[in-house]
């Protein structure tokens, strides 16, 4: 009989690459996780991992029972929500990571409207980035991710998650007040091919979303400066110091008036794309549901 804790830790593998960095997402020890993934192999008689210089990768037959395994922990949350809801759960906690922009723009007016409507739910909220927030989720550090989409990130039909989508935004272009685009209605992408940039860093999917634009417009951006931080790039961007593209909301309650030039990009505006994101079997729980349905209509109403 294969134990479903096994089966968790067998994922925390796949997803993390490495038993040390699973077992601290698990909040367990390097060797727990070991004996665990050595007693799972002799449950089911073959070898699942292989450990190599550059970490820990699945086997042929660890990618087969990993297959099984997502769909039996999706068949577990599931179970949970049922029986959550024939207990009529309608206080809890409910735990939901967003990057910084996501809480202010969604997050925070779902709080509000919770308050009113499902004044038994308490939400705590994690500041964290979208490539962050999905695994926290796998892990079961939180209970929904408000994340983002980029290259890598996991898609809507991965079995281990449901993707509620919520928004999507285009990103601005800023420049200096000084630049020599300043005056134009569009700027087109490919005329800032050799200014220095001020962007994010790499691993925060923003950073992919201006990457891939400027590639699709010609160009590998020279970024210069790096920051998470959408006010420090725009602070970077007065001081001269180079040319960025940001997501339209972080760019709301900026002092910007003769400090830089904001325009919308010429063509086909680089866009992310928000969603919540659960694991899989989870969204129907009693707790998360009306969270996911908060979220969605503060996207709505935005």
């Amino acid at each position: 009989m294969i134990e479903a804790r096994r089966l968790h830790i067998l994922r925390a593998v796949a997803d993390h690459r490495t038993v040390t960095a699973a077992a601290a997402a698990l909040y367990l020890t390097p060797s727990a996780v070991s004996q665990q993934l050595t007693a799972l192999e002799q449950e089911t008689g073959h070898r699942l991992v292989e450990r190599g210089a550059k970490g820990v990768r699945l086997t042929p037959a660890g990618e087969i029972l990993l297959g099984h395994t997502n769909a039996v922990l999706a068949q577990l949350e599931r179970a949970e929500a049922e029986l959550a809801a024939y207990s009529a759960g309608s206080a809890g906690t409910v735990t939901v990571a967003s990057f910084a922009t996501g809480i202010g723009l969604v997050v925070a007016p779902a709080l509000a409207r919770l308050a009113v409507v499902a004044p038994g739910i308490r939400v705590r909220v994690q500041d964290a980035e979208g490539d962050a927030s999905l695994l926290m989720v796998l892990d079961r550090q939180v209970d929904i991710a408000v994340a983002v989409e980029y290259r890598g990130a996991p898609d809507a039909d991965d079995p281990r998650l449901t993707h509620v989508p919520l928004y999507a935004e285009p990103f601005d272009a800023v420049v200096p007040v000084t630049h020599r685009l300043a005056d134009a209605e569009e700027v087109p992408l490919a005329e800032l091919a050799k200014d220095p940039w001020i962007g994010p860093y790499p691993g925060n999917p923003c950073h992919d979303v201006v990457v891939l634009a400027c590639e699709n417009a010609g160009f590998q951006p020279r970024l210069e400066h790096s920051s998470d931080d959408f006010r420090a790039v725009v602070a970077l961007a007065s001081a001269d110091a180079g040319v960025a593209l940001v997501p339209r909301s972080a760019l709301r309650g900026m002092e910007l008036a003769g400090v830089v030039v904001v325009r919308p990009v010429d063509g086909v505006a680089p866009t992310r794309r928000v969603f919540a994101a659960v694991r899989r079997g989870a969204e129907g729980h009693p707790l998360i549901r009306p969270v996911l349905d908060a979220l969605a209509r503060a996207a709505t109403e935005d």
